[in-house]
């Protein structure tokens, strides 16, 4: 073989050794490349940003999703860094002095290699963000679950505003001192005169909080936002129903004639413009009357101590010498009393149950003895009136409303229990219309008669029967012109209505 020949043949194995190498080298960047044009084609993202060159060393790109789609991609990732602060020193530094701004919880950042520069779309995507207000901070997340799990929640910008305003709610519905006292494991005084004492709270569902982000129109920054969800939950403010208070209104009155609200709950609702059951209200003024609807129930345990009536028994003895039909008191009948404690529960300043305790009789009554000329009952009243109901206590009285011209009574632990005829006499009217619903009015034959209003049903005893002191004469109701069972109860002297807490009954 000659020279020529030789270097020929040595060449072309270069030639192929160097073309074998340019593929093994060359070829997977260059389909790495072609693999990556392909994607970057598919993902433009909201801006429709494109590949505009290629580079020969891979550098990073960081590119923003939302919802699991690309939105675009950043040319570095100090523009968002920079624009969050920028974003939380203008907007939400004030509210949220502690935080910071992050982007939305739906949205996520990745930081990828690349060898394409895009177009660049970083003011766009920034405004895109601002303009949509895709950002969150850090708050405290407040959960309410009970057996079934979460059933709210609700975000505050720190723990301690979320435990002022709860506290707050809470002492609508027990002292402040005696919240501290509980809450330290110590015993409530006893009570060593008529009245109450809170002995217990709870609350029946389960409350958890967190750290968590949240989109900053969902945080709640005051303790009046916080109070509002925890009373009405999610509750529109349009749905809530307001009474215009007119003249000679009091809060009891406004309370009895809007669903039978006492005056605590009034002033509870309008706690902005009512610091007092007793203060005078201004004619035109606007009341919140719809009770809490509260996301979370505190329940507070009670003790009462009343002072109570123990009601003298009657006997009537034969008396052969007396006429028919008359009748003659040989000793008065004088009613005891008896101090009787009470267990009670209140859910968020509601009555739910109560049941006696124990009772002392501090005073015997004295049995009114009376003589009379047949086997027939009396018809006389005494004089002497009972409450038409037991358990009594009063939702309205006189003039608690303008207009009001009666006592409204309601059974305090049996609201739909019996009506009883408050002195003996005979049933002279029973009869029904819008204002008083079912009625019943007993002559007492001395002068006096005794109205008994809004009873659930006509009184089962027809005109002409003749009754006892007490003897049941219906049902407590709410027909016609009432917003919860009570009797409508007054006392007429010979054709004048009176007032039964003026010398009639003791309404202490």
């Amino acid at each position: 073989m000659t020279g020529g020949g030789l270097t020929k043949k040595i060449i072309s194995v270069i030639g192929s050794f160097l073309a074998a190498a340019l593929i093994v080298l060359v070829l997977p960047s260059f389909l790495n490349k072609g693999t990556e044009a392909a994607a970057a084609s598919n993902e433009t993202g909201l801006f429709h940003q494109t590949v505009i060159r290629t580079q020969e060393n891979a550098v990073p790109v960081y590119k923003i999703y939302k919802d699991g789609d690309l939105l675009g991609i950043l040319s570095d990732e100090n523009v968002l860094n920079r624009h969050l602060r920028d974003v939380y020193k203008e907007k939400f530094k004030e509210s949220f002095p502690d935080s910071d701004a992050y982007l939305a919880q739906n949205m996520y950042v990745t930081k990828e290699q690349s060898y394409f520069v895009y177009t660049n779309a970083d003011q766009e995507i920034l405004d895109y963000i601002d303009e949509n207000n895709m950002y969150s901070v850090k708050a405290t997340a407040v959960s309410f679950s009970n057996e079934n799990g979460v059933y709210a929640r609700m975000y505050v910008s720190n723990e301690e505003l979320y435990e002022e305003a709860m506290h707050q709610y809470i002492t609508m519905f027990i002292s402040p001192e005696t919240l501290a006292i509980l809450s330290a494991g110590d015993a409530v005084p006893e009570l060593t005169t008529y009245g109450s004492r809170d002995i217990g709270i709870s609350v029946s569902q389960n409350i958890t909080t967190s750290e968590e982000y949240a989109n900053p129109d969902e945080v709640k920054t005051t303790i009046e936002e916080v109070l509002n969800y925890i009373e009405y939950g999610d509750m529109p403010e349009e749905e809530k129903e307001y009474y215009t208070v007119q003249e000679y209104d009091t809060v009891a009155g406004v309370g009895a004639k809007n669903y039978g609200l006492s005056a605590v709950q009034v002033m509870n609702l309008n706690r902005d413009k009512i610091s007092s059951v007793d203060q005078v209200l201004k004619e035109g003024e606007e009341l919140c009357i719809t009770y809490f609807k509260p996301i979370v129930n505190i329940v507070v345990y009670k003790e009462t101590l009343k002072q109570e009536d123990v009601y003298y028994e009657t006997s009537i003895v034969d008396d052969d010498e007396l006429l028919i039909n008359t009748t003659e008191t040989i000793q008065e009948g004088i009613n005891g009393s008896k101090n009787t404690l009470y267990s009670e529960k209140w859910i968020d300043g509601v009555l739910v149950s109560g049941v006696e305790k124990s009772s002392v009789e501090t005073k015997q009554p004295q049995t009114e003895v009376i003589a009379r000329g047949t086997m027939e009952p009396p018809n006389v009243g005494t004089g002497v009136f009972r409450f038409p109901v037991d358990n009594w206590i009063i939702s309205c009285g006189w003039g608690c409303y303008y207009g009001h011209r009666g006592t409204d009574i309601q059974n305090r632990y049996n609201l739909w229990g019996p009506v009883l005829a408050a002195d003996r006499g005979v049933i002279s009217k029973v009869s029904y219309d819008s204002i008083g619903g079912n009625w019943v009015i007993i002559d007492h034959n001395n002068g006096m008669t005794s109205y008994y209003g809004h009873m659930r049903e006509p009184s089962f005893l027809p005109v002409g029967t003749v009754v006892d002191k007490g003897q049941q004469i219906g049902w407590i109701g709410m027909t016609g012109w009432a917003t919860g069972p009570h009797v409508h109860f007054f006392i007429t002297v010979n054709g004048e209505r009176r007032d039964a807490c003026s010398g009639f009954l003791p309404c202490y």
